[in-house]
């Protein structure tokens, strides 16, 4: 399956509710107090009033947890942190030839369930070879979901056609590589605190995109590693801010 990232890459004006999330997801563990986080947006254009009135909606909708004055992530948001932490430092493992395989055996399901298992499947940084078929090197240390097997079957395979025809056939990757520099140019540049976390947004939704791919099959020069080495730097600053 082709990402298809657009082709000017967008850094957009963030909302009190995204900053907000912003500072929780990069902040562990995932919890401030309302006094900090007064504190903490202000340099965002963000006043009192309008904070506490984007945490209360946000209490409401499920996004945040309140216990006292102290606001931290809901567990759906929690899981969102943990994809953003693999995004940064993905866990992967010397590759070996193998591949994953995943070939999506349910039938009879509506729209919204296919999208949402194509929407996994992606976040699993697997990609559509053909219909109902995603694969992916095996390079990546971490178990496919348990509950993938409700709806498909896994295998370990090594596909007859040379890895690097198979990979450009999947990705497009000088795609990602001159977007992911465009964004790190951008994130560098930015020098107001809106402008920095607006860019870095951007920089790691970036990141969730990179197919985290074994180093003999990914171009020269490729700038996935530099972009996390910058959002990890972003987090340590926000963090010691």
């Amino acid at each position: 399956m082709r990402m298809n990232p657009s082709a000017e890459p967008v850094t957009r004006p963030l909302s009190a509710r995204s900053v907000v999330l912003s500072l929780l997801l990069g902040a562990h563990p995932p919890r401030l107090p309302v006094r900090e986080l007064v504190r903490l947006v202000e340099p965002f254009g963000v006043g009192g009033s309008t904070l506490r009135a984007a945490l209360s909606r946000m209490v409401a909708a499920g996004d945040l947890k309140r216990t006292d004055a102290v606001y931290g992530l809901s567990d759906r948001l929690l899981a969102r942190q943990r994809r953003q932490d693999e995004a940064v430092r993905p866990h992967a493992r010397a590759w070996d030839g193998d591949w994953e395989m995943v070939v999506i055996t349910a039938t009879g399901r509506g729209p919204a369930e296919r999208a949402d298992l194509r929407a996994r499947l992606t976040a699993l940084r697997l990609a559509e070879l053909r219909e109902g078929v995603w694969v992916r090197p095996a390079n990546l240390a971490r178990p496919l979901p348990g509950e993938l097997g409700e709806v498909a079957l896994t295998y370990t395979a090594r596909p007859d056609e040379p890895a690097a025809a198979l990979v450009a056939r999947l990705w497009p990757l000088d795609t990602w590589a001159a977007e992911a520099r465009t964004l790190l140019a951008r994130a560098t540049a930015a020098r107001h605190p809106a402008d920095r976390l607006t860019a870095y947004a951007a920089v790691v939704r970036h990141l969730l995109t990179d197919p985290v791919l074994p180093d003999p099959l990914l171009p020269a020069d490729w700038p996935g590693e530099a972009l996390r080495t910058a959002y990890a730097g972003y987090q340590r600053e926000l963090a010691a801010s």
